[in-house]
């Protein structure tokens, strides 16, 4: 199992890099997003994923364990493969994945291309509550119940501002009955900011 690669980046494409490591190219499939962030001839290292098939191994590379993490959920939903896993990333942040599983709103994945609507609504079932385990929402000590800095570590690392996530985790609070852990806070939160986020689009 090949879990990382650092060496010296030889080229890039839109959707492949060659990274030399000790005189051996390796061939990685990436998004787009990662490709703009990597400069050919700088020393790179990439968390990476083998997709071993009948006639093939692949590579595929991320620039952060979330990332990975986030690929190879979307791979378990029935009807997404390697490329369409890479393609979701590519056009979603990891905060719009979020929200859409959160709000249950498979039109966000729809806008994907390659997509259709039956494994629009797969993503959403087959992801519902395991998002929160992904980004390390502590819930297992009582005396953390009431202690959501936490949950808004967690949003910002989905890539939410501080600002909007503090906001998002206040409002949650106010909304959610007593006693409610910081599991439902941060699906509340999510909501709210994909609610929000839907809101600002439309005007």
């Amino acid at each position: 199992m090949i879990a990382a690669i650092r060496g010296t980046l030889l080229s890039k494409t839109t959707t492949q890099v060659v990274v030399d490591v000790q005189g051996v190219g390796y061939l990685l499939n990436v998004t787009a997003n990662s490709v703009s962030g990597l400069q050919v001839g700088a020393d790179v290292l990439l968390h990476t994923v083998l997709v071993v098939r009948e006639d093939a191994l692949t590579l595929f590379g991320f620039q952060s364990t979330l990332e990975q993490e986030l690929f190879d959920l979307l791979r378990s939903v029935t009807g997404v493969g390697p490329k369409s896993a890479l393609a979701i990333l590519g056009s979603l942040s990891a905060g719009d994945i979020a929200s859409a599983v959160a709000l249950d709103n498979d039109s966000v994945f729809k806008s994907v291309s390659g997509i259709g609507p039956k494994t629009a609504k797969l993503i959403t079932v087959t992801l519902a509550g395991k998002l929160v385990h992904l980004v390390g929402v502590n819930t297992s000590t009582k005396s953390n119940e009431n202690d959501f800095s936490s949950v808004i570590e967690a949003l910002v690392s989905l890539g939410w501002p501080e600002r909007a996530a503090i906001d998002a985790v206040q409002e949650a609070e106010k909304e959610s009955p007593v006693g409610t852990g910081q599991d439902g806070i941060l699906r509340l939160a999510l909501a709210l900011l994909g609610g929000s986020k839907s809101k600002s689009v439309a005007k």
